[in-house]
């Protein structure tokens, strides 16, 4: 046989990769930093190449380390999956997620058939109650939630980029005094969501509105009720593009021809070490695929 590196370095390797981080690696496989950083720098002797660029406090990967990760983590994972599956027989796995009640309902829920077919002893909990980042650990394995960013300790996965579109009753563009432009707001009500409370004043702003002020700002926590809200004519939403296409009600159109990108965009998170429980990983990896399949 061609003789390989030892298992301990490779792990510790794809580890490194995929956290950027030796403390935050040598925290999931219950290591040392420095003892992790040997048995990295192992593997970079054995292949006679440096697989990363060492910055300040982290790590990034070189092209040879990328290269290196794409040929051998599949390899990994797949070792680590047969070795789950002969030592877990038929027990159910399960996943408390946190997740947003819209973003369940327009991008999660349509697509856990095809998860189900998958991976048919994964179940999830799912939790709507909001605040999941603050619950990781606490109640939740992992959460999808709506941010500007995320703290650097936690693992998170961008799951999207979007834009900021004016949302109102078909009404207002067909009245007799239709809505045509940005200054026609500031007799409307504005719908600006809790998690995303910068909408508004990033879209006006952008808009070259800055100072625009609609008749009053109405906070919502329910990105379902402020687009019902928006329908039955109470205010016009200030939400995302996905919102829009997603929710195919008739009775909505977006306000203005404007480009506006959001600040805010969803986002996969859950602690470092939970990435490596069995549920967690396996929901990660189809979630990333199918969302990437679907902007193909």
């Amino acid at each position: 046989m061609r003789r390989l590196p030892p298992l301990t370095a490779i792990e510790a390797f794809v580890q490194v990769a995929r956290l950027g981080s030796i403390k935050a690696a040598a925290e999931e496989l219950a290591l040392s930093s420095p003892a992790l950083s040997r048995r990295v720098q192992s593997l970079e002797r054995f292949i006679a190449k440096p697989l990363f660029e060492r910055r300040h406090q982290a790590l990034k990967l070189n092209d040879d380390g990328d290269r290196l990760l794409g040929l051998i983590a599949p390899a990994l994972d797949a070792m680590t999956d047969a070795v789950e599956a002969m030592t877990s027989g038929t027990e159910l796995l399960r996943l408390r997620l946190g997740v947003l009640p819209l973003y369940a309902t327009q991008q999660l829920l349509p697509r856990l058939p095809e998860l189900k077919r998958r991976h048919p002893e994964l179940h999830l909990d799912v939790d709507t109650a909001g605040h999941g980042v603050a619950r990781l650990g606490d109640g939740l394995d992992a959460a999808i939630v709506i941010a500007r960013d995320i703290d650097p300790g936690l693992y998170a996965r961008r799951l999207d980029r979007n834009r900021v579109h004016v949302i109102g009753a078909r009404s207002l563009i067909e009245g007799p005094d239709p809505i045509t432009r940005p200054e026609h707001l500031a007799r409307l009500t504005a719908l600006v969501h809790r998690d995303m409370p910068e909408t508004f004043t990033a879209w006006r702003a952008a808009a070259g509105v800055p100072e625009l002020e609609p008749a009053a700002i109405d906070h919502f926590d329910s990105g379902n009720l402020m687009l019902e809200a928006a329908a039955q004519g109470l205010g016009v939403a200030f939400m995302l593009e996905s919102h829009f296409e997603a929710a195919r009600d008739e009775r909505l159109v977006q306000l203005f021809d404007l480009t506006v990108e959001s600040h805010y965009s969803y986002w996969f998170v859950c602690r470092p070490r939970a990435l490596a429980l069995r549920p967690v990983k396996l929901f990660h990896d189809w979630l990333v695929e199918a969302l990437s399949a679907s902007d193909l």
